[in-house]
């Protein structure tokens, strides 16, 4: 190549650049002013240093409630890796709700991770966090748990209303839903609690995020509540570090700021404003993002960090350990007639450790992509394009396994997606693994090893969860929506469709012919549910006050200080929390103010 043919290569490529920086700015800009976010802005408008009272790193399911909430009397910037979730249909609509776990793209809301132990996961990347794809039931924490928490139960249920008010409805009930409860019932899952957000123990029906339109309600919708002009939103910012100092004299580093980049690969340093003796870092980036952040900035176990070239700030062999995810264990029932589509509504909350929930579709009625035109039938949530093939042991869920399992699905006949699924979760879960980084760069997953039914308690309370399954669906109450058994749902349509042996998603009723025990069964159809949590426990890693112990002006505030994973769905405490802290810092902000202005009067 010539240098005149070089010269014209190089302008050709920063024009490309520029103009795509342009591009994203425009989206970025268009989108927030559209949803009323002037204050949401794309991370290449990022000034190169910067200056604010809070900075909050992650803008998920705790991170957006507790921006808004620090925004009321404070500068606050809120940094999130991922994009807007508005104007996405596979987070907006429910009916494309798989699609969002489906997509492994760069730019999807979801990011796909696979644990040591062999399970195919997803983690949030986007404005709203899990918020953004979960199955949208809402409810609270037992008060149990909340007495457990050392919570102020006041503050918690005023900071649950606030919550309630943005985003929460009553869903309306179709039959095979109402068909389930009474199943639940029936099986001995009493008593009967109607429709209530409160964990109590029985049957009952809970809250959603999805409106009666079937459109999806965020944490992203709580900045609306932001005052404008103190807060900043910055898209597509990659936190790489949280800065530290030393104060002369002081026994423990000072968290001071944080470096972030954008698409490009700039660099931009945020630094708490000076002078104030309560402006903070606080990490909401979720059970797999705040221990990497903490270990990235050198706050973790001293070997592992040496390991990685990194420098301790401070040894705290804590970090990354405790994490666990809550094993899921589903079945399909199919169903004789069609069945309308709905997401998690029911919940049978068990006296033996096992929370029992169901969602349905028409043939399946979950669309991944768009199926009118690739014919795509799926099992929504459970279809193996999400990575849930729960018909082979984990360490078998390979991509060509994967592959094979849709291929298959695509041949199915249309019927056989006729029915839902009932899924059982441990409780706790007892086993626990641990997160460890898996190189330097902060954009990569970390190693996640959740260590699924090591506790034999956990197995027991599954074999038990399947147990009742089993009983909900051989039910008076569910006999309209199941077949009398294996053998007459086979004639009616599994040897048409490719062959019991090349189903892939468990089949209930069983067939004869699987006579494992159900602790195996439990071990070789594990799934996630998506609520892991832990890393950075309290009174491990965190105090009470979400303090990271031994630095100052850091804290974490998200699902990694839970040890057990709160109600039956997490997404409402975690909310809750991130508003709950928020007014708590607030109030110990205001009071440091009152007592400058005293002495000063003094």
């Amino acid at each position: 190549m010539s240098a005149g043919q070089m010269g014209r290569a190089g302008l050709l490529v920063v024009a490309t650049v520029l103009l795509g920086s342009m591009c994203l700015r425009v989206t970025a800009s268009h989108e927030g002013q559209r949803y009323n976010f002037r204050f949401v802005r794309h991370a290449r408008d990022a000034p190169l240093v910067s200056y604010y009272n809070y900075i909050i790193v992650g803008g998920g399911t705790a991170g957006c409630p507790l921006a808004a909430t620090l925004s009321e009397h404070s500068r606050v910037l809120l940094l999130e890796r991922g994009g807007l979730p508005y104007g996405n249909r596979n987070v907006s609509s429910e009916y494309h709700f798989a699609d969002a776990l489906a997509d492994t793209s760069p730019s999807s809301p979801a990011q796909r991770f696979v644990s040591e132990d062999g399970v195919v996961n997803a983690r949030a990347r986007v404005l709203g966090g899990g918020s953004c794809l979960n199955a949208g039931f809402y409810t609270r924490a037992s008060s149990g748990y909340v007495r457990a928490s050392g919570w102020d139960a006041r503050l918690v249920n005023a900071s649950y209303r606030w919550v309630e008010r943005a985003l929460v409805f009553r869903p309306g009930v179709p039959p095979w839903q109402c068909a389930l409860r009474e199943g639940l019932l029936e099986a001995g899952i009493t008593p009967d609690n109607g429709y209530t957000l409160e964990h109590v123990p029985g049957t009952k029906v809970g809250g959603t995020i999805f409106d009666r339109r079937g459109r999806r309600h965020t944490a992203a919708d709580f900045l609306r509540k932001a005052h404008p002009k103190r807060l900043t939103v910055f898209l597509h910012a990659t936190v790489s570090r949280i800065i530290f100092r030393r104060n002369e004299g002081a026994a423990h580093p000072v968290a001071s700021g944080v470096v972030f980049t954008d698409p490009l690969g700039v660099q931009h340093h945020v630094y708490l404003r000076r002078g104030g003796a309560k402006n903070e870092v606080i990490l909401t980036a979720g059970t797999l993002g705040s221990p990497q952040l903490l270990m990235l900035s050198g706050v973790g176990p001293r070997a592992h960090l040496e390991k990685h070239g990194i420098r301790p700030v401070l040894d705290q062999p804590l970090v990354g350990q405790g994490v666990a995810d809550n094993p899921m264990n589903s079945v399909f029932v199919p169903s004789p007639v069609p069945v309308t589509l709905s997401l998690v509504q029911v919940v049978g909350v068990t006296r033996f450790g096992s929370f029992i929930e169901g969602v349905s579709g028409s043939q399946f009625g979950i669309p991944l992509h768009d199926r009118p035109r690739h014919n795509n039938n799926n099992f929504g949530m459970f279809s193996p394009m999400t990575g849930q093939l729960g018909t082979v042991p984990p360490k078998e869920r390979t991509p060509e396994a994967m592959r094979r399992a849709a291929e298959v699905m695509r041949r199915l006949d249309r019927r056989a997606f006729r029915g839902g699924f009932i899924l059982e979760k441990v409780l706790g879960p007892m086993s626990t693994g641990h997160v460890e980084l898996r190189s330097t760069d902060p954009h990569a997953n970390p190693a996640v090893t959740f260590n699924y039914f090591r506790d034999p308690r956990d197995v027991e309370r599954c074999a038990r969860g399947i147990e009742a399954i089993q009983r909900v669906v051989r039910s008076r109450a569910f006999a309209r929506f199941t077949y009398a058994n294996h053998t007459a749902m086979e004639a009616a349509f599994l040897r048409r469709a490719a062959g019991t042996a090349y189903f892939p998603v468990n089949l209930m009723p069983r067939h004869p012919r699987d006579t494992r025990p159900l602790q195996q069964y439990c071990r070789e159809t594990v799934m996630t549910i998506w609520h892991y949590h832990g890393g950075c426990h309290v009174g491990g890693v965190v105090d009470q006050d979400y303090r990271v112990i031994g630095v100052r002006g850091l804290r974490v505030i998200d699902s990694s200080t839970f040890k057990y994973s709160p109600g039956t769905n997490p997404q409402a405490t975690v909310m809750m929390l991130g508003r709950y802290m928020g007014l708590r810092i607030l109030k110990e902000r205001l009071m440091i103010r009152k007592g400058s202005v005293d002495n000063k009067h003094h």
